[in-house]
């Protein structure tokens, strides 16, 4: 009599030839899985290696750190070197790719982490922040849903929460932190357009309101929420570059009269080219007047409110609707922080909400917190905030707040110094960017425009320091930010210097 796990002769049912070829299959397998893993355990480097990788990248920050004060600001090269290392099966010496990286990637280009860098906005770079980047990345913390994130989540939350409260929003405002000024932008632009209820029928009567001195992330950020069709009206400005309310007035009176639909206003609290923060309380009653929601772009100048002055020329920001602020800018972090505010939440949760049937198990535990991704675009998201929170409470505020009066300081003092110079310098800034130009009497614009691009090109060449430039009513313009917390009264002197040397130049 047969049992039921064999077969008639007494052979186990998997047995015989069929068996030994399973058998044998997955013994392959499991060979296969042994030398994967070996092969692998290279991402996973040991106590050993992880010392001997620690070491060769400390040592290069370290050498960068210690010359920064002297670094020049800009050195020429294009980084074709890199290409001389391709992607390959096997890896690079740890010596000839650190070599590459200094000699390729660090050393050619603008250097934001020199006290010289008076070009552009300027970004920040504390090494705390570097330190808070690298836990961050070890820990790979997933910093989107609280479910899985709590401590990160929390964390983004509290900042958040400060911020607001620096800008004077009420209880119920909320945001993120996004990897910029423009992601931040663009997420603020879409809460407005689904809070005013626009559908794709509208976009074409949907008017916007900004000015010459708008950043350009603006306009791109219409386009992107599908918006290219709105009608964007650029408001004529003050002698101070600044947006004229009674202009903005004007032209919604226009627009309203032609049967448009006014909408968005985009204010500047510290405009790119020149610094210029608009009148915004005398904005925010158009807006609230008109209905039109009412966005300050203060990417550049919002840190400027943890002091006195900042808070006085920015008055007006917490009657706005929604703002952008930049940490990698007025509060010195690294490249690739960028926070939206909006005054109530529930307009950003209500156009970026989304989920899939993927996250049931985050959706049933409800803790009571807002997540970064159910009121932003990003889903993906890195623990951004490790690299704001670790400085601040490591820190204090007070340090950042005295690097901010320092630069709005030595904005006045090389406004000051340089029109004694003999340059003619735009507005007294309202923050630390100024303007100023190469311009003597019985000298028409063309030539001074070209004597001014030289200049620029000039000081790019010498290297020392980096201004950057800008056209004002078609005049080739030079400008100075004070924005790094290395640029000290020592490096304004030397820009001083270096200017004069080439004013004599140009007049000799």
């Amino acid at each position: 009599m047969m049992t039921g796990n064999e077969q008639e002769g007494g052979t186990p049912v998997g047995a015989g030839a069929g068996g030994e070829e399973a058998d044998a299959a997955r013994a392959e397998v499991l060979a296969r899985l042994r030398g994967l893993e070996r092969a692998s355990r290279v991402l996973e480097p040991g106590t050993t290696a992880r010392k001997r990788l620690r070491r060769a990248v400390l040592a290069e920050s370290e050498r960068f750190l210690r010359r920064v004060d002297g670094l020049h600001a800009f050195q020429p090269g294009d980084a074709a070197g890199l290409l001389d290392l391709p992607i390959a099966e096997r890896g690079a010496p740890l010596a000839e790719v650190m070599e590459l990286l200094e000699r390729e990637a660090i050393r050619p280009g603008g250097h934001p982490a020199s006290p010289g860098h008076l070009a552009y906005i300027p970004g920040g770079g504390i090494y705390h922040s570097a330190l808070a980047d690298y836990l961050a990345a070890v820990t790979n913390k997933y910093a989107g849903i609280f479910f899985t994130g709590p401590g990160p989540v929390r964390m983004e939350n509290q900042l958040v929460r400060w911020a607001a409260d620096l800008v004077g929003y009420p209880a119920q405002a909320g945001g993120s932190i996004a990897s910029g000024g423009s992601l931040a932008t663009l997420t603020a632009v879409t809460a407005a357009r689904d809070a005013h209820g626009l559908r794709g029928a509208d976009y074409a009567r949907a008017v916007v309101y900004l000015t010459t001195q708008a950043h350009h992330a603006v306009e791109k950020a219409l386009r992107i929420a599908g918006l290219g069709e709105a009608p964007v009206r650029h408001v004529d400005l003050d002698e101070r570059f600044r947006m004229c309310p009674d202009a903005l007035a004007r032209a919604i009176a226009r627009d309203r009269a032609a049967g448009l639909r006014p909408w968005l206003i985009v204010a500047a609290a510290g405009a790119t080219d020149t610094g210029a923060v608009d009148p915004l309380d005398a904005l925010a009653d158009v807006a609230e007047r008109e209905g039109c929601w009412l966005h300050v772009d203060a990417a550049y100048g919002g840190f400027f409110m943890m002091t006195e002055q900042g808070r006085a020329v920015l008055a007006g920001i917490e009657r706005s609707h929604s703002t952008v602020l930049d940490p990698h800018k007025s509060l010195f972090l690294p490249w690739g922080a960028g926070m939206v505010l909006v005054r109530d939440v529930g307009a950003l949760a209500e156009a970026h909400a989304g989920t899939g049937s993927y996250m049931q198990d985050a959706l049933r535990a409800d803790p009571g917190e807002v997540s970064p991704a159910d009121v932003s675009p990003e889903l993906s998201k890195p623990w951004r905030a490790l690299r704001m929170w670790l400085p601040l409470v490591l820190l204090g505020t007070a340090p950042f707040r005295a690097a901010l009066e320092e630069k709005l300081l030595l904005a006045r003092y090389f406004y000051d110094e340089v029109r004694a110079l003999g340059f003619e310098v735009g507005p007294e800034p309202d923050l630390s960017i100024v303007t100023f130009r190469w311009a003597p009497a019985g000298v028409d614009l063309q030539r001074a425009n070209a004597v001014n691009e030289a200049i620029v090109e000039a000081i790019r060449a010498d290297g020392r320091i980096f201004l950057s430039s800008t056209m004002l009513d078609g005049r080739f313009t030079l400008r100075m930010a004070a924005l790094s917390f290395r640029t000290h009264r020592r490096t304004i002197d030397l820009a001083l210097q270096i200017l004069r040397e080439q004013l004599a130049r140009v007049t000799g």
